[in-house]
């Protein structure tokens, strides 16, 4: 039993404890996210123990710099062969061409990491964007041009809430990927995020991709509970 479209964000600061947690998986091939707190403190090595035991990675470290910049970036990450990368849509289409071009200079052989694009991070609602950021357009519209921006500067889909992965798929086809943060079991709190679904809900949205944290990772049977979100994304209850 495996998806790899369920992503278990690692939400720890050590090798030794993502080793601790990835031993409890013993015969699965997960789809795992290492993000920015993770790979700052353990680095390369910690990319090199998960694909040792057998594990793709989508490196979430959201790059956001002028176009050359994070050319030069993804050229040095594709050479770590993980699975996926991401950059902010709201860096504009020439930034995320220059990704793409990295990550072809860059990549391991023929295979590049597929890159999607941040939109609203599931920490945003609609008052933040008028509130703080003076974006008056609805949330729904904003996601919606920053994910045609990512598609027209070739990248392979975006991050958003499930909420707008159908809104997606809809306008910019179904093999363009969405990759959905916020998911929680029904019984889960939504701790930081204002934004969030069940694996079901986001199954039913359309989700390409659902990404799964502390409900999975703060599990006192991480196993189980991935089975359980596996069942429910999969729609086996």
């Amino acid at each position: 039993m495996s998806d790899s479209r369920i992503c278990i964000a690692l939400d720890f600061q050590t090798k030794q404890e993502v080793e601790t947690f990835l031993n409890k998986f013993e015969g699965e091939s997960l789809y795992v996210k290492v993000g920015m707190e993770l790979f700052y403190g353990e680095g390369i090595e910690m990319i090199k123990m998960i694909k040792e035991m057998g594990h793709q990675i989508f490196l979430d470290l959201k790059l956001h710099d002028i176009p050359n910049t994070v050319k030069s970036a993804m050229k040095q990450l594709a050479k770590l062969d993980v699975d996926m990368v991401n950059v902010h849509a709201s860096g504009s289409i020439a930034m995320m061409k220059a990704a793409m071009e990295g990550l072809n200079e860059g990549k391991v052989g023929n295979k590049r990491p597929l890159c999607i694009a941040v939109t609203c991070l599931t920490s945003l609602d609609q008052d933040v964007l008028e509130q703080e950021l003076l974006i008056q357009k609805p949330l729904d519209q904003v996601v919606l041009q920053w994910a045609t921006n990512a598609r027209d500067a070739g990248l392979d889909g975006i991050v958003c809430s499930p909420l707008e992965s159908k809104l997606i798929h809809d306008n910019l086809g179904s093999e363009f990927l969405t990759v959905t943060p916020g998911i929680r079991l029904a019984s889960d709190s939504v701790n930081d995020q204002k934004r969030v679904t069940t694996p079901a809900m986001a199954r039913e949205m359309t989700s390409s991709y659902i990404v799964v944290g502390r409900t999975i990772t703060g599990a006192s049977d991480p196993l189980a509970t991935y089975k359980k979100v596996y069942q429910d994304f999969q729609g086996e209850n």
